[in-house]
């Protein structure tokens, strides 16, 4: 089975994949520093616990956003499951879609894995929402070329400077608000009023002026652990992927074995 490994600026999600079916996942918080051994006790604990064992795993690619990480990732692949890694959008494992913008070297690999996995998955034009430490729209146009889009805050990071930038202001849980109502009656509830709803507001407003500068129909694709937050309070997005970058590894690894 292959071991997907999806390194973002928040957390590394490792995925048990066979086949396109994604088995099990797990994920543990960012840190350069981790060693690969570190990383070894911890997963081979977690396969077990799964009915899995190292040998179950014969291949492994990387998805990363933090080049601090590679390494020790490299390392747990090779010393630990005696494969060699592929890294996404590197050597043999070359983005095989056309980065169509003008820094194509800057694309991060969170966005062509999805891009990837979202043509594979849906025809026409695409929007890809994905809620990770930046909330990122990503634009795939009907070729399953990536074309661009845009990056915001994430919604953690947005609360934490405004809990930061404000001594009085508590530190607040962001979950969906009880009611629909935009008038807060305590501290905290406007907090979570101006959070939640705020950014509501502006992917409901950016995605608009997206659909109007492609001009054609545009499907909404959700993803990222903060995308099931926002699908009961908006009709924004016509689908939610949770997984669409595990996928994307997966997806890019099968065509990298069979060329």
């Amino acid at each position: 089975m292959l071991l997907a490994i999806d390194a973002g600026n928040t957390n590394v999600v490792f995925a048990l994949v066979d086949g396109r079916e994604i088995k099990t996942r797990w994920r543990i918080a960012t840190d350069p520093r981790r060693t690969g051994d570190e990383y070894a006790v911890w997963l081979h604990q977690l396969l077990e616990l799964e009915g899995y064992s190292k040998a179950d795993v014969t291949a492994a690619i990387i998805g990363t956003v933090v080049p601090r990480a590679t390494h020790n990732l490299e390392v747990l692949a090779s010393k630990y499951f005696g494969v060699e890694a592929l890294i996404a959008g590197e050597g043999k494992a070359a983005w095989p879609i056309p980065l169509d913008v003008d820094e194509p070297q800057n694309v991060g690999a969170d966005r062509a894995l999805n891009a990837m996995a979202a043509h594979a998955k849906f025809p026409g034009d695409l929007i890809v929402i994905d809620f990770g430490t930046a909330t990122t729209f990503d634009i795939v146009d009907y070729n399953g070329a990536y074309k661009g889009g845009i990056i915001a805050p994430g919604i953690n990071l947005s609360l934490d400077a405004l809990v930061n930038a404000a001594a009085k202001l508590p530190r607040i849980a962001i979950e969906v608000p009880e009611n629909k109502s935009v008038i807060g009656r305590t501290t905290a509830s406007q907090m979570l009023t101006g959070v939640y709803w705020g950014y509501v507001a502006m992917m409901e407003g950016l995605v608009a002026r997206l659909e109007e500068e492609i001009g054609r129909p545009v499907k909404v694709i959700a993803t990222g652990g903060l995308a099931a937050l926002f699908d009961k309070q908006t009709d924004l997005f016509d689908t939610v992927e949770p997984d669409l970058t595990i996928q994307g590894l997966s997806l890019l690894h099968e065509k990298v074995a069979s060329a």
